[in-house]
């Protein structure tokens, strides 16, 4: 069969830039799977096509392309023999209509025991009808963040009134399939082979393309384009260290990948300028004068060796002229006003302390159904000192724990009054911790009004120090305890509270820091802050919580087995799940697991069938069987030594030692009769049959790891 490459290119206006990517991947992606599943692809391969995505263009080159797909068989069943055919064995009209809407003959049809069958080849489809009914669907699925419509002027019945929607209004369709443009059409327009290259620094327009091997050497010649995504990433990557190593001192641009891709999806072919700005305004927090030069300008800031913001940025141009001064000024000109903007919020916020600000949060909605901001900045200090009385009281933190968390707590959102959060609310917390040291408020008070936010998302940081620890987890808990409280709960996708954010944030908390505090106590301390403001859902948030729990460790790799069997049991020290995972699948390789895990689970089945309350009490002088009798002698030697690798916290020796218990549970089972006529034997065999269940699930329900 004849392959070719085939290279196709939407040629649009400029493309939102934040879905630029999403887009490119999505159009090739769609062609790509279409024609394979037409059969016009054989054997797809990840390096098989390639993918361009610029600020005007979306395409993709896909390597041995059919010109026709090869004929297949293919059986289809029609209906049962009694429809389709009379007695004389003739044909119903049934049968042929249902022949003619599939193109079907007669002959092709074959009665089977299921019913009449139409066996034929398929004739494989052609390029020209593959790559339109392709195109077709690649367009339809697009990923469009928000679809425009506008009319067609050329190429339609009614110019001018013929409506296309897409992202942005196309202007050129190109198709070829090797040296030869393929018939096809999209969005109003007929494929050709020429395409457009950068508005003023093209050397040709209209650029021809000779062929689909040469599309991308063509475009970035003739068009002064570099058209694909990955090779204009790259390109810029490698300017901004170059640039940055000419200014010298170690400076490196700051590193931030959403930006690179954005900026990529900015320009066409790029050219990287070094500007600067007055070194006055490095007296303003770094973190807002980076902030407004990334989202305001799309500038990359220039830090020094030891991470500090210099006055140097970086600006990514599109166009390359001779002179470049004008482009730099120009720059330099447009960040002026938005760094003495930073600079003019910074010195006025200072003119008013944090404290002075609490008594206008009460004038903030937070939620129509519990409260105002100042509300809930009391709820988290009172959760704040619940958390840090306890943590006092099991040994953990110093004396002013509670003291530090109550004034962090109560200042923590006064940052949200201020004008440079109001401009820029990311830097929520973090104006906060600054301006609590212009306050005098000390860096403990002021890291933990920074912190209480973290961690921010999945890998943040922690917070730093124990006063935003308690501060951070009692803002996280009265999000969480509230939003139950009220119903206000997660659905499918939908989180606009980011409750699932906010839970794993506390089980972080709890986890890395080695918190001595129960979970479920955790979560039963917010409760009494809300007053009658809500319904207690604490059992459900425990659930949640668990999930987020089990999630989040078989993303680590522990398996379904692992997790269920420790989870199963609910353990309340978080810090602790680690180490009895550990200790399971230290368990789990040991030739005595499968068959001790099996009779856990046939233990459990007993137990959960007998009536009644069954106690962990055996009486010696009613142990008649010798396998009874050895069980309970085995379990006297075993438990001792479990019992105390357990209280020390050596989960593995706790579960290993176990494996002695193999061989007279298997005996137990094969001999002893539990549910004996005698009621008092029975009873004395539950009593072992429990003892024996607790003795093996304080680690974890072993049961679960029974296949």
């Amino acid at each position: 069969m004849t392959t070719k490459n085939l290279l196709i290119e939407l040629f649009v206006e400029e493309l939102p830039p934040k879905a630029l990517k999403t887009l490119g991947q999505a159009f090739a992606g769609g062609v790509m799977g279409s024609l394979e599943e037409q059969g016009l692809i054989e054997q797809r391969t990840p390096s098989q096509f390639k993918f361009f995505a610029s600020p005007r263009r979306l395409g993709v080159w896909i390597e041995d392309v059919l010109e026709t797909a090869t004929d297949e068989p293919e059986e289809i069943r029609l209906m049962p023999v009694a429809v389709g055919l009379n007695p004389a064995g003739e044909p119903t009209p049934a049968l042929a209509k249902k022949l003619a809407a599939l193109g079907g003959d007669i002959k092709d049809v074959v009665p089977m025991p299921s019913g009449l069958h139409l066996k034929r080849m398929k004739k494989g489809v052609d390029l020209t009808a593959g790559l339109q009914k392709a195109l077709n669907e690649a367009i339809a699925k697009l990923p469009i963040p928000k679809v425009m419509s506008y009319q067609l002027h050329t190429g339609c019945e009614l110019p001018g009134w013929t409506s296309v929607s897409f992202v942005r209004p196309a202007h050129g369709l190109v198709a070829l399939h090797g040296a030869d443009v393929v018939p096809v059409s999209a969005l109003g327009l007929n494929a050709g082979n020429t395409t457009h290259g950068h508005r003023f620094e093209a050397a040709i327009d209209p650029v021809p393309l000779a062929h689909a091997d040469a599309y991308a050497e063509t475009l970035a010649r003739d068009g002064a384009v570099i058209a694909s995504f990955a090779a204009r990433k790259a390109d810029i990557a490698r300017q901004l260290a170059a640039k940055a190593a000419e200014v010298g001192g170690g400076c490196k641009p700051i590193d931030d990948e959403a930006l690179l891709d954005e900026v990529t999806a900015l320009v066409e072919r790029p050219n990287v300028l070094l500007c600067q700005f007055e070194p006055e305004f490095l007296a303003v927090p770094q973190e807002c004068l980076i902030l407004t030069m990334k989202a305001n300008q799309k500038y990359f800031p220039l830090l020094d060796a030891a991470g500090k913001l210099t006055n140097r940025f970086l600006v990514v141009s599109n166009i390359s002229p001779a002179d470049a001064s004008a482009v730099t000024g120009g720059n330099e000109r447009v960040v002026r006003p938005r760094l003495a903007d930073a600079k003019f919020f910074f010195d006025q916020d200072r003119k008013k302390t944090l404290a002075s600000r609490v008594e206008g949060l009460s004038k903030v909605v937070y939620h129509n159904k519990l409260g105002t901001q100042g509300q809930r900045v009391e709820r988290v200090r009172g959760i704040a000192r619940a958390i840090a009385t306890a943590l006092n009281q099991q040994g953990w933190g110093d004396a002013d724990l509670a003291a530090q968390a109550d004034l962090a707590a109560q200042l923590a959102k006064t940052d949200l009054l201020t004008d440079m959060v109001g401009e820029f609310p990311e830097l929520q917390g973090t104006m906060g911790g600054y301006y609590a040291r212009h306050d005098g408020l000390g860096d403990t008070v002021a890291n933990a009004i920074e912190d209480h936010y973290k961690p921010r998302f999945a890998g943040d940081e922690l917070p730093r120090n124990a006063a935003g620890v308690v501060v951070a987890l009692a803002d996280k808990l009265e999000t969480l305890v509230g939003m139950f409280g009220i119903g206000n709960l997660p659905t499918g996708d939908k989180d606009p509270f980011a409750l699932r954010r906010h839970a794993l944030g506390v089980v972080r908390m709890l986890v890395e820091k080695d918190l001595p505090l129960d979970v479920s106590a955790v979560l039963a301390a917010a409760v009494p802050a809300f007053g009658a403001l809500i319904t207690d859902a604490t059992p459900q948030l425990t659930e949640f919580v668990y999930d987020r729990i089990s999630g989040g460790l078989r993303e680590q790799g522990y398996s379904a087995q692992e997790v269920d069997a420790v989870l199963a049991l609910r353990p309340q020290r978080l810090a602790d799940i680690g180490r009895r995972l550990s200790a399971v699948r230290a368990f789990v390789a040991l030739a005595e697991a499968p068959a001790l895990a099996a009779a856990n689970k046939r233990v459990g089945n007993i137990l959960k069938k007998a009536e009644g309350e069954v106690l962990a009490q055996v009486n010696t002088a009613l142990l008649q069987e010798p396998a009874e009798q050895a069980l309970a002698a085995a379990l006297a030697a075993v438990a001792p030594a479990a019992d105390a690798a357990f209280a020390n916290g050596d989960y593995t020796a706790s579960l290993q030692a176990l494996a002695a218990l193999r061989a007279p549970v298997d005996a137990f089972f094969d001999g002893v009769m539990v549910n004996a006529d005698d009621p008092a034997l029975k009873a004395n065999r539950l009593g072992l049959l429990k003892t024996l269940h607790d003795a093996m699930n304080r680690v974890a329900d072993l049961g679960r790891l029974a296949s």
